[in-house]
């Protein structure tokens, strides 16, 4: 079992090397690591963000554990060569298209979200967000207006293979857990929405034990923070579920505690934290590595079959939460090794 490690930019080294002191403890025989460049760091040393030594080992891992992407000193780079076209070229060259983002609050952690403890408390959802189309990988650039304005464009696209195939992720998540679906799209004003409630209902067929519902974007945004209890899985496309998944993080306390992983059809996937690199603490110490130590137990879990291992990783961080560790953005004071310290002693 071959896992590449694409720790990348700002705090994404300091998480990524307590994720894997984690999955060292497990001692999981034939696990071996390869460690390549991506983002910032990879343009600097290779001048591209995704080089292709990257890629050809993301090819040839059976799973990817990524850090984060992004430095503030890129930001005048072309656009191609920004360090976020590393995961975005990694999800279009892998076929990346279904990513899970699971929100759960831990009860120890109930009074540090935004919302009531009761409310909060009540939190454990999926959202199933497609990573390989929308506004993110659709015809961009800039023209310019018949009167001579500078003018901005990103074409939103979905076929209907694309949606489907979401969809299924969406309903198979929904019918291995509580089995509600809700799909959240903008079908009353975007013809791209309407085609994706068209082919999300058509496949509803196919999964009868399934109840299917619908919402437009903005009402699911209002319904996270009124009532998120109501939701078992939600599927959307990129967009949304970027924004929804991030909104979601903020509901569970931080976005510190939120794994992701995003799969393609054959097994293989990349398993990241959804926060970023977060440059203003990077090499602090500061960094809360619990979403990476999570995305290392999904990975176990969805792309090697290792559920008991993944088991008992999450049990380990409930246990360290609930004998009180806690980083600064959970409100206390432990570093990122001090919080790996925590989960380590949990897990032994």
């Amino acid at each position: 079992m071959l896992i590449a490690l694409f720790p990348g930019d700002g705090i994404g080294p300091e998480i990524v090397a307590q994720a894997k002191r984690v999955l060292d403890a497990l001692a999981i025989e034939g696990m071996t690591y390869e460690e390549g460049l991506v983002g910032g760091a990879a343009y600097k040393a290779a001048g591209h963000p995704l080089p292709p030594e990257t890629l050809e080992l993301a090819k040839r891992a059976d799973a990817i554990l990524f850090g984060a992407v992004g430095d503030p000193s890129c930001d005048s780079l072309e656009r191609h060569l920004r360090p976020e076209q590393a995961i975005l070229g990694l999800r279009k060259e892998l076929g990346l298209f279904s990513n899970l983002r699971p929100a759960k609050v831990f009860p120890e952690l109930a009074g540090e979200s935004a919302l009531k403890p009761e409310v909060a408390g009540a939190i454990d959802l999926l959202i199933v967000r497609e990573t390989n189309g929308d506004v993110y990988f659709g015809e961009k650039g800039f023209r310019k207006t018949a009167d001579g304005l500078r003018e901005g464009y990103d074409i939103m696209s979905y076929n209907e293979a694309e949606v489907r195939r979401i969809a299924h992720s969406g309903f198979q998540a929904a019918r291995a857990r509580r089995g509600k679906l809700c799909s959240v799209d903008k079908a009353n004003v975007l013809e791209t929405s309407q085609l994706w409630r068209d082919v999300v209902i058509e496949v509803s067929a196919d999964y009868p034990d399934v109840a299917l519902s619908h919402m437009y974007v903005d009402n699911a945004a209002m319904q996270l923070v009124r009532d998120p209890g109501q939701f078992d899985v939600i599927v959307t496309g990129n967009l949304f579920g970027d924004i929804l998944s991030d909104q979601a993080s903020m509901c569970v306390g931080s976005i510190g505690m939120l794994a992701s992983a995003t799969l393609n059809g054959s097994g293989q996937g990349l398993y990241e934290p959804i926060h970023g690199s977060a440059p203003d603490i990077a090499g602090q110490g500061k960094a809360n590595p619990l979403a990476t130590v999570l995305s290392a137990a999904m990975m176990l879990r969805y792309s090697l079959g290792l559920n008991a291992e993944a088991d008992r990783i999450e049990a380990a961080v409930a246990k360290a939460l609930a004998g009180g560790a806690r980083s600064p953005d959970l409100g206390g004071t432990m570093s990122t090794v001090e919080m790996g310290d925590a989960v380590l002693a949990a897990l032994a």
